[in-house]
């Protein structure tokens, strides 16, 4: 590798300058360092290899290439720190820049890069106070050569880490957009190719499941939400959307639903949980779970917590056609018109319960914590309405349906 020659001009604004009051180093001293680069560049890359195990590999490979190369730009930077102190090596620093880059790009951690930085450092400057000794130079230029080496190697461990750090937020950002378009794509109301999917899962590092769940949060949820989902593996998770909604890869799997994990997830907010469907069929989970959201903002499912449609499904099917179900209200209760304002929710209260135990007086009583006298002159008083019809089971199954829809009040006053 030809090995560059040393500069003595300033670089590129911006790079750290030279340290106020930091004694001098003769100039003439660059030449005689710099006659030796290549052999300490040969040695400090021999032992970066010796200590720092990822560098341990065939000199033709990738990393004894950067090693290399990285190695002669940190002495030349250090030789042109001597040469010209102001001097600002922008070049140089953009290389480390770049290393770091890479290493992150690679998905591979920033220490063997800085160990590398450390380690080389140290033996360089080992071999460099040995030229000193050898020229004889006092101790404050001794000094002044050992405040040099330290600004080298803090300067190339800056960049580095800059050019790291830079790289893994430009990838995570391109990951959440790979993840929002998987997203999109999964929820999307029509036919997706499974081989698309699989590309777009690929490019977002996420592993497609064989079944899924969508939750749907209320909307006052707040989007620092997001930074609780780690409890909730692999979720794909939309914060802007309305209504916010997660979906879920496998949540029956593993014991993760059941071991309540997306409910702890979600931190007590407002939410529901749509059935667990095939992954194909994602967007029919989010559409039961906004359906079953709505029903909670309206007081139909319970306001508060998380309510999982699966353990709801009757009510989600009533509530499937609203139109439809408010004209079965009105046609299936419309006896009840004929009783005053005040009998309506007592008479519906206990027909409901009736319908629904079989019969029973007595399990009416307990359930509406009346004496069973009570009941029996309601429900004569519902007989004299309804008549032979409240022994139909058809009669009997619209009823149960009608009372089970809203509450018997509002469906009153409304027929009113």
């Amino acid at each position: 590798m030809a090995v560059p020659t040393p500069r003595g001009t300033p670089g590129a604004p911006g790079t750290p300058g030279g340290a106020p009051g930091t004694p001098a180093v003769p100039p003439e001293l660059a030449e005689l360092l710099f006659a030796q680069l290549e052999r300490v560049a040969d040695e400090v890359e021999e032992e970066v290899c010796r200590q720092v195990p990822e560098y341990a590999r065939p000199a033709d490979g990738t990393y004894r290439r950067n090693l290399r190369a990285g190695v002669v730009q940190a002495l030349t930077l250090f030789v042109d720190h001597i040469a010209d102190p102001c001097g600002q090596g922008a070049s140089i620093a953009a290389t480390y820049y770049e290393l770091g880059r890479g290493e992150a790009l690679e998905g591979r951690s920033l220490d063997a890069l800085q160990s590398a930085v450390r380690v080389g450092g140290l033996h360089a400057w080992r071999l460099m106070g040995r030229t000193a000794d050898e020229l004889g130079l006092d101790t404050a230029t001794v000094a002044a050569l050992g405040e040099l080496a330290f600004r080298t190697v803090h300067e190339v461990a800056e960049a580095a880490a800059a050019g790291y750090a830079e790289a893994q937020a430009r990838s995570a950002h391109e990951l959440e957009r790979r993840r929002r378009r998987l997203l999109d794509l999964l929820l999307d109301d029509g036919p997706v190719a499974p081989e698309t999917v699989h590309d777009l899962a690929h490019g977002a590092r996420w592993r497609v499941p064989a079944q899924v769940a969508v939750v749907a949060l209320a909307s006052s949820a707040d989007a620092r939400f997001e930074d609780q989902l780690p409890a909730i593996p692999g979720a794909l998770t939309d914060m802007e959307a309305r209504p916010p909604r997660v979906l879920v890869p496998d949540p029956e799997g593993s014991g993760r639903f059941g071991g309540r994990a997306v409910v702890l997830g979600l931190g007590g907010r407002p939410a529901a949980i749509g059935p667990t469907v095939p992954l194909a069929e994602a967007a029919r989970s989010l559409q039961w779970a906004t359906r079953a959201l709505g029903l909670m903002g309206r007081g139909v499912l319970p306001r508060q917590g998380v309510v999982r449609c699966a353990d709801h499904l009757s009510t989600l099917l009533l509530h499937s056609d609203e139109p439809l179900l408010a004209h079965l209200a009105a046609r299936a209760l419309a006896p009840l018109s004929a009783a005053s304002e005040g009998q309506r929710a007592r008479l519906s209260e206990t027909l409901l319960a009736w319908l629904l135990s079989g019969s029973n007086v007595p399990d009416v009583a307990a359930r509406l914590h009346v004496h069973p006298q009570t009941v029996r002159y309601r429900l004569r008083q519902l007989e004299k309405l309804f008549g032979e019809s409240l022994h139909d089971p058809e009669t009997r199954l619209d009823l149960i349906l009608a009372l089970r829809s809203t509450p018997p009040v509002t469906t009153l006053t409304t027929e009113q």
